[in-house]
């Protein structure tokens, strides 16, 4: 492990991931916290840059644990024994380099709980009373904050089937997304990527895909690459807001519509009954995403062939068979 990172060279998809999630003897008793889905699961589709901030910037294995401690609105990272040990500026600065690096991940898959890895409600203590679970982890503060866009979870999140789909589905995007600044933004591969997108967006955020919609339309060639900040950083902010089973009812029944003059009234009910009991919860999404894709290989439809949520991510994931 060189400075606490690894990266594997093959063609798949790279997210970081604390260390001690892949089962790297990092933590400070000498352990791991090894997470058998992102590390074999996730594996199978996505490599690693491992990190531990903690051991990068000196700390040894085992150590004394440290937590985040609220000096007067300053939020420190100090020893749990030692209060004048203090390693806030330096997982700070390193957290800086980091972040400042790592164009190539397409994700980021934080320690829950960390001090220095935690994505939100770490625990801060104070000279007086219970430790409040408002903080965020140094490291991961400063990935976060000079990554905007990056699509980010903690591992404990994870088991919650909505929020681990999301999650993935916000790295394909932007994976696709980079894939398109690499080969130039231009308006019509702009519109082209929104196009496949349109109906995946919806199904997260209903008022940033007709602000998207409108914005498009009265976008001028010349200020493409303007414009195209602006909108990738809705597409990411409606992405993050997990689609429901009303959402994907809704979009679900878009797409009936471009079927409802190839199918006879038999098929037609079947398909509106399956996705009216995927909305009262009896059955799971892929249940009415199938019979839909059924009928799309029957009946093919060029634009509906386009839409990235009927794809949006591997199948064998199966991450839609649970939500």
């Amino acid at each position: 492990m060189n400075n606490n990172i690894q990266i594997k060279t093959d063609k798949k998809i790279i997210i970081g991931v604390s260390a001690c999630l892949l089962g790297a003897k990092v933590r400070f008793d000498g352990g791991h916290k090894r997470n058998s889905y992102i590390d074999e699961k996730l594996s199978e589709h996505f490599n690693f840059s491992s990190y531990c901030p903690e051991v990068a910037v000196g700390m040894s294995v085992p150590r004394e644990p440290i937590r985040l401690v609220d000096d007067n609105g300053n939020i420190r990272v100090l020893g749990t024994r030692d209060a004048s040990v203090d390693y806030t500026e330096k997982l700070s600065d390193h957290g800086k380099k980091v972040a400042s690096t790592i164009e190539y991940l397409r994700g980021f898959i934080f320690k829950k709980d960390s001090p220095s890895c935690g994505m939100e409600r770490v625990k801060v203590y104070a000279d007086t009373g219970m430790p409040e679970r408002k903080g965020t982890g140094v490291f991961a503060a400063e990935v976060m904050k000079q990554n905007p866009l990056l699509p980010v979870e903690e591992e404990g999140r994870l088991n919650d089937h909505v929020l681990r789909e999301n999650f993935i589905n916000r790295v394909y995007v932007y994976d696709r997304w980079l894939s398109l600044i690499a080969t130039g933004v231009s308006k019509a591969r702009l519109i082209d990527f929104h196009t496949r997108h349109k109906y995946l967006i919806l199904s997260h955020h209903q008022q940033i895909y007709r602000e998207l919609g409108r914005a498009l339309s009265q976008v001028d060639r010349n200020d493409v690459k303007e414009f195209s900040s602006y909108y990738i950083e809705a597409v990411m902010k409606a992405l993050k807001k997990p689609a429901n089973r009303k959402t994907h009812a809704n979009v679900l029944q878009h797409l009936l519509g471009f079927l409802r003059s190839c199918l006879d009234s038999e098929d037609r009910a079947e398909l509106l009954d399956s996705i009216r009991s995927y909305s009262r919860g009896e059955y799971p999404l892929v249940v009415p995403l199938t019979l839909l894709q059924h009928h799309f290989r029957r009946n093919p439809h060029r634009f509906a062939s386009q839409q990235v949520y009927l794809n949006p991510h591997p199948r064998e994931l199966m991450l839609r068979n649970l939500i």
